[in-house]
């Protein structure tokens, strides 16, 4: 998982953490992801990111 989670930072400018997080929530099968710490509406890996504290 450690070389999927450096890919995706690589290819979507994140930390590496952010990568983790994002590859984990891939290989768990999730479409959705909450979180504040990346920027709300983005599709990373095939996953929406959703910050639950921002009102649309």
């Amino acid at each position: 998982m450690a070389i999927r989670a450096s890919e995706i930072a690589d290819t979507w400018q994140t930390s590496f953490r952010d990568g983790m997080i994002i590859a984990a929530a891939e290989r768990a099968g999730a479409t959705e992801l909450l979180t504040e710490d990346l920027q709300s509406g983005q599709h990373i890996a095939g996953i929406l990111i959703i910050n639950p504290f921002v009102t649309q």
